[in-house]
């Protein structure tokens, strides 16, 4: 039978870094072994789940591009079944009703701290046979009392956990609402999960889930409980490490494959690889190879990473993700270049894409000045005979191609005695409003002869007005 694995998100928040690598884990695996992908909602706390929250999970494993082959599935549209099921474990009587108040389960818990025993529900509500009047009971699972649990982790191996350690967990609250470690197990019992991968802060959780999955009859999944991510000072990763939500790394600059990359790496390696295709990481990602240590986050890698995918990605598809970093500043790219033309241009010169949009707005928009610094260095009167002299043969041009631009500029700059670099930085200046920019051939190339002729003669009244 092939593989079914989940990402089941709480929408309390928006979509983390440690819940994206979570979701990635679970999507290799079953797409290396030909499984189903599941997404499901855990949203049955009704106080802090948000629908914000829910489109931000949504949106970020779109951007992400992590397809899932069933869902999105709501545990509040499931309540029903969640209540059958009880009701089967109560008849079956692997569950009871316990009317213990609050002042009555905190002096058990006072009484057993005094004594230094490790606290628990010690199960008195077990033989109760009548209801106390006043009183809305929740519903407990009936947790086998001898013996151990075994928990076939992938991860961390056999992980035994005596019975006798683990209380009576409530399975439905006293408002009618199912818990989740109740919800979890019915739906990883109706939706058939094979392989259940989670944060190894879920580990107390499981010999629990175990012991109801056996109550009911469903099979065992494996498990495999991936260590934590820390913050470079070791902490438990947060906002102040970086830690922000997926999305933002969109609205920074980053490309999706590069996070990926970077997720994949916290904590699952293959030899000395740094660099990996989504391709790649199906065909080799295996579960098991997961290190037992935690990983660090490392935000000054992760920029790095991106750097080299905005090189060597196809251009096309790095153009439609700058697209919508162009459209943020106002910037509608069917105005201008071709998009995938300026990736290529501008690529070697940019971490971000929010950087390279800005690098590439004076391709689509007019700049309204020349910096007085930047302008007093470069449109120098002494340039204004070889930039009039450049202009007017740039006019001439019958075909607007990089070799004849190129041709062009070196010729003027040799006729007026100068060094290419002592004409094309003015003419850089003068095009661009900064010093930067892809070689000034590539440069005019692309932003075209209509507006590089203006934006020439503007530098040319520029410096002929003296303010040079």
């Amino acid at each position: 039978m092939p593989p079914c694995t989940r990402f089941a998100p709480s929408p309390t928040g928006y979509l983390h870094i440690g819940g994206a690598r979570t979701a990635l884990f679970s999507w290799l695996y079953a797409r290396r072994h030909g499984g189903n992908f599941i997404l499901r909602i855990e949203d049955t706390d009704l106080e802090r789940s948000t629908a914000e929250s829910v489109q931000a999970i949504l949106e970020g494993m779109a951007w992400l591009g992590l397809e899932y082959n069933a869902g999105p599935f709501y545990q509040t549209h499931r309540f029903e079944r969640y209540r059958a099921v009880a009701a089967q474990l109560l008849a079956e009587k692997k569950a009871y009703h316990c009317y213990c108040s609050k002042e009555e389960l905190e002096q058990m818990r006072n009484d057993q701290m005094a004594h230094k025993e490790k606290p628990r529900y010690d199960g008195r509500c077990w033989r109760r046979q009548e209801a106390r009047e006043g009183i809305a009971p929740v519903i407990r699972f009936r947790n086998p009392t001898e013996g151990a649990t075994i928990v076939p982790d992938l991860i961390h191996g056999a992980v035994t956990f005596q019975n006798d350690t683990l209380d009576d967990l409530i399975i439905v609250r006293s408002d009618g609402t199912p818990t989740y470690n109740f919800t979890v197990v019915v739906d990883d019992w109706d939706m058939a999960v094979t392989h259940v991968i989670r944060g190894d802060d879920h580990l107390n959780n499981t010999p629990r889930q175990i012991n109801l999955l056996k109550a009911l009859g469903a099979s065992i999944p494996a498990y495999a409980h991936v260590p934590m991510i820390l913050g470079s000072d070791g902490g438990r990763l947060s906002k102040r490490h970086g830690a922000v939500s997926v999305i933002s790394y969109r609205e920074d600059g980053y490309l999706p494959e590069a996070l990926l990359n970077y997720l994949v790496r916290l904590g699952w390696s293959h030899g000395d690889q740094e660099i990996f295709s989504i391709d790649e990481m199906i065909a080799l990602f295996d579960i098991r190879d997961v290190n037992l240590s935690s990983s660090t986050f490392n935000p000054d890698k992760l920029l790095w990473l991106n750097q080299q995918y905005l090189k060597t990605t196809d251009p096309a598809h790095v153009a439609e993700h700058l697209r919508y970093h162009l459209s943020k500043l106002g910037i509608d790219p069917q105005e201008g270049p071709s998009l995938t033309e300026i990736v290529i241009a501008q690529r070697e010169r940019a971490k971000t894409l929010v950087e390279m949009a800005a690098n590439s707005e004076f391709f689509y928009r007019d700049f309204t000045s020349f910096a007085p610094d930047v302008a007093e260095k470069n449109l120098r009167p002494e340039i204004l005979p070889a930039l009039e002299e450049l202009r007017n043969r740039l006019s001439q041009l019958g075909e607007w191609r990089t070799e004849l631009l190129h041709a062009t500029i070196a010729q003027c700059a040799e006729d007026y005695q100068l060094k290419l670099g002592k004409l094309a930085q003015p003419i850089r200046v003068a095009v661009c409003g900064k010093t930067a920019s892809p070689p000034i051939d590539v440069t005019l190339a692309l932003l075209g002869q209509e507006r590089t002729l203006a934006r020439l003669d503007r530098a040319i009244r520029y410096i002929r007005s003296g303010k040079a």
